[in-house]
């Protein structure tokens, strides 16, 4: 196929890939969208229709103190599919937005199904097209052939399974008690952040962690653990010292309150440049969510952590993006194929869609010859897809959108402030880029 001919083939009916082909194909775009269901299922899925949600029916909060809740808005002000059929099909849920899942995979199957620029072919897609435009939007559980395929097509940068330690907000950590220092002195003063523990803390933390409720694994993700991912949990289980040995050793980091290595120490890392976010060093882990809030809470300095991520292992199919894609989702090494969704790392349904509905649209201007708009790092989309293909290549993990993933206001501003005026200038942004795109007279009047 040769670019000018207006057609976009699209890997995976999930969320990413329903919103990818009804941008494109609401922009005049035709689309093939490849979906194995119902010839072949993953072993999480069960229903035959697009747009499956697996492991919850909720779209999360709402508000917008939560960044899920202006992406959500944004999306709902750029016409979204996902979040047109999440409305249509919400049940109650309080401050969060859920949905009936057999209802919005209906849904979201009948729009896709009845467009006719939308031609779906089911069955296991095996390969990557040799020629044309591609997304690829496979999802977390990528079949085992096409992963091959993506694997040589990344050069083995293609990960199966998470393993993630929790994420929290730097302006929740109590200073007072963490400080900074990088090992012997190396590197920056600031690399990392230090929670000190003395010998009653840290025996009162393991023997919590020992005692903390795991997610158990289900059976297609039963995985032997390699050394450099063990749980954190699995150590400790191992022995009271081992993790003073391990992630939790002292040596060569001096406590300026006190002058002395502490018992053990707890290492945080930034996340990001702006150094909004910390990485719990070392945690990944199957606690329960609830477990991990209570058990790593029990760290000195971390007492109010807020935590933008929590920790996981599971099975997540899924690229280094900062290495290999740029700002618009494009393999850096071939143009025409596009990634989107979770195989990106973007974590969630609303991010999945987030990060379909992008893509979708820069196949299209790509397919008919206009610059591929990149939306602002101000917005929820742009600090997103910011975050995805400029994170650290070495350290980099599946992440939700939060609001520490946005540029700093100027100033000193309480939290909840904060957040409101990050989101006042995300949306005043996106109306600059929405309108600079000039959709409203390129859209089908379906979605408006």
């Amino acid at each position: 196929m040769k670019m000018s001919e207006k057609n976009i083939t699209i890997i995976g009916g999930g969320l990413a890939g329903c919103e990818a082909a009804w941008q494109a194909a609401q922009r005049g775009v035709s689309v093939v969208l490849h979906e194995m269901k119902p010839q072949r299922f993953s072993p999480a899925h069960e229903l035959p229709g697009l747009a499956e949600l697996v492991c919850s029916n909720s779209l999360r909060g709402i508000s917008l103190d939560n960044a899920v809740g202006l992406l959500k808005e944004e999306l709902r002000r750029c016409g979204s599919l996902t979040m047109e059929a999440a409305e249509a099909t919400s049940v109650p849920a309080g401050g969060a937005l859920a949905v009936d899942r057999q209802l919005f995979s209906a849904y979201v199957t009948e729009k896709i199904e009845s467009h006719p620029l939308v031609r779906i072919e089911r069955g296991e897609c095996t390969e990557i097209p040799a020629d044309g435009v591609v997304v690829i939007a496979s999802g977390p559980l990528t079949s085992d052939a096409l992963a091959a395929s993506l694997s040589q097509l990344t050069g083995d940068r293609l990960y199966f399974y998470d393993a993630i330690a929790p994420i929290v907000a730097a302006d929740s950590l109590d200073m007072t008690k963490v400080f900074a220092a990088s090992r012997y002195g190396k590197g920056d003063g600031d690399d990392y952040l230090n929670c000190p523990l003395n010998e009653e803390e840290y025996l009162a933390f393991i023997d919590e962690l020992n005692r903390g409720e795991k997610v158990p694994a289900r059976d297609f993700e039963k995985v032997v653990h390699f050394e450099g991912c063990m749980p954190v949990e699995e150590l400790a289980s191992r022995g009271v010292e081992t993790l003073r040995f391990g992630p939790m050793k002292p040596v060569g980091l001096l406590n300026p309150h006190t002058g002395h290595e502490a018992h053990a120490v707890i290492q945080l890392r930034a996340e990001n440049r702006e150094k909004t976010m910390y990485n719990l060093v070392g945690f990944q882990t199957k606690l329960t969510w609830p477990e991990q809030r209570r058990v790593f809470r029990m760290i000195p300095g971390l007492e109010g952590a807020e935590f933008v991520r929590l920790g996981s292992m599971h099975r997540n199919t899924f690229i280094n993006s900062p290495d290999l894609l740029d700002a618009t989702q494009q393999l850096k090494s071939d143009g025409r194929i596009f990634f989107a969704g979770q195989i990106t790392g973007v974590e969630g349904y609303v991010e999945s869609a987030a990060s379909g509905f992008l893509a979708g649209i820069a196949a299209t201007h790509l397919v008919t010859g206009r610059p591929i708009p990149v939306p602002s790092p101000e917005t929820a989309l742009g600090a997103l897809m910011h975050h995805i293909t400029n994170a650290d290549v070495k350290h980099f993990q599946p992440m939700n959108v939060n609001y520490g993933l946005f540029p700093e206001l100027p100033g000193r501003i309480k939290k909840k402030e904060r957040r409101q005026k990050l989101a006042e200038r995300a949306l005043v942004a996106l109306e600059e880029w929405w309108q600079h795109l000039k959709i409203h007279h390129r859209v089908t009047e379906s979605a408006e």
